[in-house]
């Protein structure tokens, strides 16, 4: 009985919730080694499909970074980075292109079998993604940086009540494919939407006031706390694209940013439904918080 009580509080801290974002987009990038992992995957999509059947309107933006060396290596191809960035010659477009066409096949299976919906899509189709090469000190070939979006087919599958998938791969004015870094796509995209909230998925719990230290866990941040903590170099490395794109999406009019651990089974549900939820979200207030006091 008391598990039966239990349960019924968590639909009822649910419920607010619910009638809130009932009909209102979420964007939610996946992508990295949970992707790979069959038990984190399913717990992802289990949540994208408990949102869709809420009344909520996701979009799935996936990255694919780790399939995509292996890809290449079994081409005979090294993965060379610049910067973070993927040097993409154009073999390795080819192998982007096909591997991420396969993950995203695989994705709109596996939500397909959860009982919803889905239909998979390419930033390179219907001029959804147009992109630019990206502006850097060295040629890193056909890295792509966003140039604008076209919701036109999106906008068509939800009003469907289906799920759309979207592998980010760009196609520019000069009709060459672009490798798209996938937190910059979900951003744009969320953008275009003016979307209720961005999801970032990452393999961490959020920003840290010390990385790899839960308990120093920002919970909520504004842009002037995020543009602090970046100069202070409190958020490095791989936090740092993550928190671009949420501050762009932000400037953009999207509501908030969420940045979560995909490690962390139904992340997205307890972010989304509970009142403390689990990771670092992002607010477009033009004033620090006391989050960043003192530092």
């Amino acid at each position: 009985m008391e598990e039966a009580i239990k349960k019924s509080e968590v639909l009822i801290e649910a419920l607010p919730y619910i009638k809130k974002f009932f009909h209102k987009i979420f964007v939610i990038k996946f992508g990295g080694s949970a992707l790979s992992d069959a038990a984190l995957r399913k717990s992802v999509l289990e949540d994208i499909v408990f949102m869709h059947y809420a009344g909520m309107r996701p979009v799935l933006v996936h990255g694919g970074g780790p399939h995509i060396s292996e890809k290449m290596r079994e081409a005979k191809k090294r993965p060379k980075f610049v910067d973070g960035f993927r040097v993409t010659d154009k073999k390795t477009m080819e192998i982007v292109d096909d591997a991420l066409n396969d993950l995203n096949a695989m994705l709109v299976e596996e939500i397909k079998k959860m009982g919803a919906e889905a239909f998979g899509l390419s930033g390179k189709e219907n001029k959804l993604i147009q992109a630019k090469k990206m502006e850097h000190k060295e040629d890193i070939g056909f890295a792509g940086a966003v140039e604008s979006v076209d919701t036109t087919v999106l906008e068509k599958l939800m009003e469907a009540n289906i799920i759309p998938v979207i592998s980010p791969v760009g196609i520019g004015r000069d009709t060459e494919l672009y490798n798209v870094n996938a937190d910059e796509v979900a951003s744009n995209i969320a953008m275009a939407f003016k979307a209720e909230k961005l999801f970032i998925l990452t393999n961490v719990r959020g920003i840290m006031r010390e990385i790899g230290n839960p308990d120093t866990l920002y919970r909520s941040l504004s842009l002037a706390d995020v543009d602090i903590l970046g100069e202070k170099k409190i958020i490095s490395q791989g936090m740092i694209p993550k928190t671009r794109a949420c501050t762009k999406a932000l400037e953009g009019k999207v509501k908030k940013a969420h940045i979560i651990d995909s490690n962390i089974p139904h992340a997205l549900l307890l972010e989304i439904f509970t009142d403390k939820g689990i990771g670092t979200e992002i607010i477009k207030l033009g004033r620090r918080t006391k989050a960043t006091e003192g530092i």
